[in-house]
């Protein structure tokens, strides 16, 4: 049994990733750092399935709780999935501030999963293997999107950075690396960012510009990651995978003329 580690995990991409991993018979722990009745509930869901999951709470980009966590881990991890993330919004609910906010974006977006992939890399070269997960975004990783805080794009780009750096480090180890790039999904955090503000005939007027004229939902953004953990992944190791169904290909369709955005802050 394998025993995956994802961060973030209690809601969104990250709890649909801990349901996909802990269905397929995997060890789960996954991370949050507020709502621990929420986290308390996704265990004890996964355990009446009969699946091991267990939560701890978690201040990415923390060094004090990056060190708690590593030591109340209870074992090895064999699949880091790299998720917890601030976006546009919801960083000002932690932090005051327009410096404080853009240091935010790289503390936990960026610095964070650097300690993570640190921490948990040792261990799975000296066992024989291991997978590395960073969940960055379509805005920054793969293309530009004026309008969203500058910061938010550039921690993101930061992270797919440190992908291809690890891959290249691990080229001939038994451990691979990837990015995923996801698009507009329908999480909590886009509604906050890009959503919560509009009114009803702008959203559908945005839905409508977005690739397949719809969200992507959490569960397909987490089969992916699911898939890149399996041994046939690893001809894309290093990979910075476009998930977003082409908006990275054509931004212009969220942030183009008819778009509805603020100016760059």
């Amino acid at each position: 049994m394998r025993t995956v580690l994802v961060t973030g995990g209690s809601s969104g991409i990250g709890r649909a990733a801990v349901a996909r991993f802990a269905t397929a018979g995997d060890r789960v722990w996954f991370t949050y750092r507020s709502g621990r009745d929420r986290a308390e509930r996704i265990v004890a869901e996964h355990a009446a399935a009969g699946a091991e999951v267990v939560a701890f709470p978690f201040e990415q980009g923390d060094w004090v709780s990056h060190q708690r966590l590593a030591a109340e881990l209870p074992g090895p991890v064999d699949v880091l999935v790299n998720n917890a993330a601030v976006g546009s919004k919801t960083v000002e609910s932690q932090v005051d501030g327009e410096a404080e906010q853009a240091a935010a974006f790289f503390r936990v977006n960026s610095l964070g999963p650097l300690w993570l992939a640190q921490q948990v890399l040792p261990d799975m070269l000296h066992r024989g293997g291991g997978v590395v997960v960073n969940v960055a975004s379509v805005g920054g990783g793969i293309a530009t999107f004026p309008g969203f805080h500058v910061a938010d794009g550039m921690s993101k780009a930061a992270l797919t950075y440190l992908t291809r750096h690890l891959a290249a480090e691990l080229a001939h180890e038994p451990v691979r690396v990837f990015a995923v790039c996801p698009g507009a999904v329908d999480t909590e955090m886009l509604r906050a960012s890009t959503f919560d503000g509009l009114s009803p005939e702008a959203r559908d007027a945005l839905l409508a510009r977005l690739p397949g004229g719809r969200l992507i939902r959490p569960d397909e953004v987490a089969e992916l990651i699911h898939w890149l953990a399996q041994p046939a992944a690893a001809l894309l190791h290093g990979a910075v995978i476009d998930a977003s169904m082409g908006l990275g290909a054509h931004p212009g369709l969220l942030t183009g003329p008819a778009a509805e955005r603020s100016a760059v802050r």
